[in-house]
């Protein structure tokens, strides 16, 4: 049975020096473009087909080693839409290194690209993704646990319009491997994922399951539609009182106020999560039919087309009318020069000139 010892918070991570280093006998590695949960990532160059790559490392001496069950969940989804593939896993001299798919921005650098307000097509596309790929990780027998915008990307090139999601170094079963079990419910448990997005009852100390990822999803959503969530900038002298506030604003935000300014169905879902049973099964085509029927009433087609696929399109569009611009300023430009055989009469003339005084120096 896979087990995850992971600790309740992100411990910091010493950066490796891993530039120019081969993982796998075959993956070179590159700059540092982020971080995961414990690990550290590299941009990295296949040296077989040349191909791009994202590579995750952890030191061998991790206190609270993640990469290789972060590795065999990649392996268990393998199979699943939206899931990067894992192309290699294995320890070098110093660390261990977990070789994945590149993927492209995440939800939340899309969400700044897009100056913090998206659309409500590209949420509803989104929306649909998202449970989708719910879905595909509680059939598993997983549960996330830091569902948020920073662990969704898109794809690249022709897969630029599919949504992945990635970091399962704080996920965990909620299925017994052996007894296909669900996990009993506990209320001693420490806060594990990220505050903004917790669950209520994650942030009670109450054992997690799907209906908490789902929870965290109505979170991203609304932050997705409003811009920032209710509990935003809160501050206090101590991080227990910062998180003891911010559940007090999550249980006070009447869900019908968080989403006043909005169709009803993202209430009608988030009401839906938070009366889920611990155990209960998440009827995921029930919320896709309701925002899909929404998706309709409002005459949006799902024809992945999204905000910053818009932004992109006027900006080559804008970069279009200026070199048009540019092209007929320099037409312009040439035609108000004097006509070559007025060019060459001045040459002439000039040389004519020329030649008069230098003969009168010689004088």
């Amino acid at each position: 049975m896979m087990q995850n010892n992971s600790p309740t918070e992100r411990t910091p991570k010493a950066t490796l020096p891993m530039d120019k280093q081969l993982v796998g006998g075959k993956y070179r590695v590159g700059k540092r473009i982020g971080s995961g949960s414990f690990g550290d990532i590299y941009l990295g160059v296949c040296l077989k087909d040349a191909s791009e790559v994202a590579i995750k490392v952890e030191r061998n001496e991790a206190k609270y080693p993640q990469l290789a069950y972060e590795a065999k969940v990649y392996q268990k989804l393998e199979r699943c839409s939206g899931f990067p593939t894992l192309k290699h896993y294995g320890s070098e001299e110093h660390y261990k290194a977990m070789v994945i798919e590149l993927l492209g921005p995440s939800l939340e650098e899309l969400f700044s690209i897009c100056k913090r307000r998206f659309s409500m097509k590209t949420v509803l596309m989104l929306t649909d993704q998202l449970l989708c790929r719910l879905e595909s990780l509680h059939n598993v027998g997983f549960i996330h646990r830091d569902i948020k915008p920073d662990n969704f990307l898109m794809g690249m090139g022709k897969q630029a319009h599919k949504l992945f999601l990635i970091d399962f170094g704080l996920s965990k079963r909620y299925v017994d491997a052996e007894t296909r079990l669900h996990i009993p419910i506990r209320t001693d448990r420490s806060l594990t994922g990220t505050v903004r997005y917790a669950s209520i009852n994650a942030q009670k100390g109450i054992e997690q399951s799907r209906r908490d990822d789902l929870e965290s999803m109505c979170y991203c959503l609304m932050y997705f539609n409003l811009g920032r969530l209710p509990w935003q900038g809160i501050t206090a002298d101590s991080k227990a009182q910062k998180y003891e506030k911010i559940l007090e604003k999550k249980c006070s935000t009447k869900i019908e106020h968080l989403c006043k300014s909005f169709p009803s169905e993202f209430a009608v879902v988030m009401k839906y999560v938070r009366c889920m049973r611990f155990n209960e099964d998440p009827d995921y085509t029930y919320m896709r039919k309701l925002f899909g029927l929404l998706s309709l009433n409002l005459n949006l087609k799902y024809d992945n087309i999204f905000d910053w696929s818009q932004l992109r399109k006027q900006n080559l569009e804008r970069q279009r009318e200026r070199d048009q611009e540019r092209a007929r300023a320099i037409t312009e430009a040439r035609l108000s020069l004097p006509k070559k055989t007025e060019v060459s009469s001045v040459l002439k003339y000039s040389r004519c000139v020329g030649d008069v005084s230098t003969a009168s120096k010689r004088k």
